[in-house]
């Protein structure tokens, strides 16, 4: 096949493709009728919208219950807004409510809150009161297929308006979120939202948002001239207040407060720990914390991918991002082509090049796996990491690099499903967690290279953990300890956050997502 043609097939497969139907046997396939039927609840639960704003706006994370302030942007109009936000509240509720126009500098908000979105949305749960950037992707493939397609639009209907407003996908809609995005899925949700309402009007009006947010990706601080790839950024040097806020332990010490706890007693040999941490006074450095927010940024916070803390995650073209925004630019290709648009080339062009440095930069046959690229030092990471399967998920992976990536499964495959990392660094993003998202990439990686035998084990150990855990517990939680089969996983978290927040969102939709596929199987 051509090259041509190669190219072409693809960008077709873009639009095609969405979770292809497996063709083997499906034994033992777990009882979750309970499940989805509490899934389907809370669907409404986790809903927020403006119609119950005093919700919505409520921040445990920040401590703002009280009174609340909501943000609109500065080519909004504060007043209007005001004014149809408070046409449910009674005299005493408006009272706790300020809606304020959003400052041009975002670190010179001293009083933290909500931003203003015009629609409807799901968020994931727990502490987590807001829409967030990569989240929102997995809860939207569930929704769609759980029949809930008015919420799902409504979610991309919302990053398309952060896009405009507020300059890009934000991390979720609060203001200490501004300065950064998270994973960049859009493409993806404008594309499950098309296939179902076939409306290339609005199709069409998703292109400029679109385009000046693969800019935010591929110019500026994200961009790395020497590779042609692209990394996560923080876009700022300065704490993250929800982190000082909300992330304490039982001694009311914050993350930030164990790191520096761990880099005076620990010698650290991934990276020159003095850009990080300053000895002399104590204190973490401001490019410390532009790599925290980076690793913010990326939606696995923390994990020692990046050496202790992720922080060197600004020298380093991440595997997944690059992967994602292959996609992206093959889905503005398959896009542009049913708008009868002429760029098409252009994007499928771009593509097959970031697929190519992909391949030579971190690809690692000995290995038989994907690593990260440090461009600062020219070297590939040596980390496992279960990222290392988005290229199958984007289609990059050759038939040879899928199966030696099939047979790498045992790295990270365990008695519920996939781990992170085979490390075990205190983070919750390493072993022994497993997390929805990356059980859904790899199980559709598996699907779309053929290994559907694979995808239905790893389907059936999750799923079964999932509702075993929720007859015992009675509720679905953000992440599982898939060692144990087991929800409880505080004692084994030693940074970030601790708690296991109860929703939640993304592992909704990854049982609703696997639990259709393998019933799909058996027919």
């Amino acid at each position: 096949m051509n090259l041509h043609l190669k190219r072409w097939t693809a960008v077709f497969a873009a639009f095609q493709w969405c979770g292809l139907a497996g063709r083997g046997q499906t034994p033992d396939a777990p009882d979750l009728t309970a499940v989805r039927a509490y899934i389907k609840t809370s669907w409404r639960t986790l809903e927020r919208s403006n119609l119950t704003i005093l919700k919505s706006a409520s921040d445990s994370k920040v401590d703002q219950v009280d009174r609340l302030t909501v943000y609109v942007a500065r080519d909004e109009e504060p007043a209007k807004i005001k004014e149809q936000l408070a046409e449910r509240l009674t005299p005493a509720e408006r009272e706790r409510l300020e809606v304020k126009a959003l400052p041009e500098d975002p670190e010179s908000i001293h009083e933290a809150g909500l931003l203003y979105l015009p629609y409807p949305y799901v968020v994931p749960g727990g502490r987590f009161n807001e829409m967030y950037g990569w989240d929102s992707y997995f809860t939207l493939l569930g929704l769609v297929r759980d029949g809930e397609m008015g919420l799902a639009k409504d979610m991309t209907d919302n990053f398309l308006y952060e896009i405009e407003h507020y300059g890009k996908i934000l991390n979720a809609n609060r203001t200490y979120y501004l300065t950064r995005s998270q994973p960049p899925f859009l493409t993806q949700m404008v594309l499950e939202v098309y296939r179902r309402n076939g409306d290339l009007k609005w199709l069409r009006s998703t292109v400029p948002a679109t385009l000046k947010y693969y800019d935010y990706w591929t110019k500026g601080a994200h961009f790395t001239a020497s590779t042609g790839l692209s990394r996560y950024d923080g876009g700022a040097t300065t704490p993250a207040p929800e982190v000082v806020r909300g992330e304490k332990d039982a001694d009311g010490k914050s993350h930030y407060d164990r790191i520096i706890e761990y880099y005076k007693t620990h010698t650290v040999k991934e990276y020159d720990v003095r850009r990080y941490y300053d000895a002399a006074t104590n204190t973490l450095t401001p490019e410390f914390y532009n790599g925290d927010r980076a690793m913010r940024e990326s939606g696995f916070d923390p994990s020692a991918r990046f050496g202790p803390f992720s922080v060197d995650i600004i020298r380093y073209n991440p595997v997944d991002l690059n992967c994602l925004l292959y996609r992206m630019e093959m889905d503005m290709a398959a896009i542009l082509t049913m708008l009868e648009d002429r760029g098409a080339n252009e994007w499928a062009d771009r593509a097959a090049k970031r697929a190519a440095t992909i391949d030579r930069l971190m690809w690692n046959s000995a290995a038989g796996l994907y690593f990260d690229y440090n461009f600062v030092d020219k070297r590939q990471s040596t980390y496992e990491f279960l990222t290392a399967y988005y290229p199958m998920w984007a289609g990059i992976a050759s038939k040879q690099q899928a199966q030696r990536l099939v047979e790498n499964l045992k790295i990270f495959e365990r008695k519920g499903g996939l781990q992170m990392s085979p490390n075990r660094s205190g983070n919750q993003w390493d072993a022994p967690f497993g997390w929805a998202p990356m059980q859904v990439i790899v199980e559709e990686g598996l699907r779309r290279y053929g290994y559907h035998d694979d995808a239905d084990r790893i389907s059936r150990k999750w799923l079964g953990m999932i509702a075993a855990d929720f007859k015992e517990h009675g509720t679905i939680k953000e992440k599982y300890d898939v060692e144990t089969g087991k929800s409880d996983l505080a004692a084994g978290l030693k940074f970030g956050y601790t708690s296991n927040e109860i929703g939640f969102g993304w592992t909704n939709a990854s049982v609703v997502l696997m639990d259709e596929q393998l019933k799909a199987d058996r027919k």
